[in-house]
């Protein structure tokens, strides 16, 4: 029995000592320190201070991009933000047409002269024999300047070297820019009528097939007349293209000009109808008629193109009826010419994509057809990349210096 009391008493007394242990290593751990306050969770949040807001991503990217110097040592990048609401829109300075000519010759002369460069080459072989000038044919026809004036051109180039007898690089280039003058034509009025004596605005309506830049020619038409100091309306009378008239508009607002437009897929003679309403009211130089991309081969839409004019001329007259061909097409915009001048009375033809083409023979070729001079010319696809048709510096673009 003494024995059982003792385990019993061993047994407390070691519990009693483990537990001592666990208590004292619990003692030794640092306990948190009180708070110094109770926060009151009904109280309204505090208010930021303006400079003390955390950086967002957007911020921190802006912030990034516009403190790193660039590896060339220019100036870091400037971020362009959209203008925010009411702000006034910043119109943009087109290029003078003087301006720009400079830099459409130099461009026109890069891409042009396989022509001219190749005509000079096979003229200045020793014996000019029958191959040589059915290479010169080849040549002239592959340029798309047609079979008619080939033959013309030729004709006259045998008849100038046989008279010449001994040829020099410098009597070649001379001779072979004179016939080529004959046919692109010197005395042709080449002016873009907008400037009626007895009334104001001017009236110009812009036809074409899908494609050929139509609409985008309308805009940077109205670029040239804006730098040339005329004030200006757009009438998109394209409402068969869903974004015809956005596209216009945007053009528009980029230089002052207003557009009409109307209800998508609505009445293209209406919308025609009101802008030179409207540009008459408004006491506007000119009104730029943009008219949907007819499909040649479509009767019912060339007949509606026919009402357009109509329509149009119970304001006043057109002056221009601007017809836009793509010069890489070729022959097939002679085709597309010979239906519209069917429909509307053309005068004036716009030659555009004349960049990265030997094929500029199509000028003489489209001339002969209809009969009415190129007075536009498009080279690229920068916003001021039109201007006036120039005979003497397209001749010296194609044979070159």
């Amino acid at each position: 029995m003494e024995t059982v009391i003792l385990a019993v008493v061993i047994a407390v007394v070691v519990l009693g000592a483990l537990g001592g242990l666990v208590v004292g290593s619990r003692r030794k751990k640092p306990l948190p320190p009180p708070p110094t306050s109770v926060p009151d969770i009904t109280a309204p949040p505090a208010e930021p201070h303006i400079g003390d807001e955390a950086e967002t991503p957007r911020d921190e990217a802006r912030r990034t991009i516009e403190e790193v110097d660039l590896p060339d040592g220019s100036a870091p990048v400037a971020v362009e933000e959209p203008p925010g609401v009411g702000e006034p829109l910043v119109l943009e300075v087109p290029e003078p047409t003087a301006g720009r000519l400079v830099r459409l010759r130099a461009r026109l002369s890069r891409s042009q002269n396989a022509l001219g460069q190749g005509l000079l080459t096979l003229l200045s072989r020793e014996h000019l024999d029958e191959d040589t000038w059915e290479e010169i044919e080849d040549t002239l026809l592959t340029a798309d300047v047609g079979v008619a004036s080939t033959q013309e051109l030729v004709d006259a180039l045998r008849e100038r070297v046989k008279v010449l007898g001994t040829r020099t690089p410098q009597e070649l280039r001379a001779l072979l820019r004179e016939e080529l003058l004959k046919l692109v034509g010197t005395d042709v009025d080449r002016t873009v009528k907008t400037e009626p004596e007895d009334r104001k605005p001017g009236i110009v309506m812009v036809v074409g097939v899908n494609g050929t830049g139509k609409t985008t020619t309308t805009g940077k038409l109205a670029r040239v007349l804006v730098a040339d100091g005329r004030t200006v309306v757009l009438g998109a009378a394209d409402t068969f293209r869903a974004a015809a008239a956005d596209q216009l508009q945007t053009w528009g607002e980029r230089v002052g000009a207003h557009t009409v437009r109307g209800p998508e897929a609505g009445d293209p003679a209406s919308v025609a109808f009101d802008a030179v309403k409207e540009g008459k009211e408004m006491g506007v130089d000119v009104v730029l008629i943009d008219t949907a991309g007819r499909l040649h081969t479509k009767t019912g839409l060339m007949d509606e193109l026919g009402k357009v004019k109509r329509v149009v001329e119970k304001h006043a007259p057109l002056d221009e009826v601007l017809l836009v061909l793509d010069a890489t097409t070729g022959q097939n915009g002679l085709v597309q010419a010979r239906v519209f001048a069917e429909v509307v009375d053309i005068t004036g033809i716009v030659l555009t994509k004349l960049d990265g083409t030997a094929k500029g023979g199509i000028v003489v070729a489209v001339q002969r057809e209809l009969g009415v001079p190129v007075k536009l010319i498009g080279l690229g696809e920068g916003a001021d990349d039109l201007a006036p048709f120039e005979p003497e510096a397209f001749v010296d673009a194609l044979i070159g210096d």
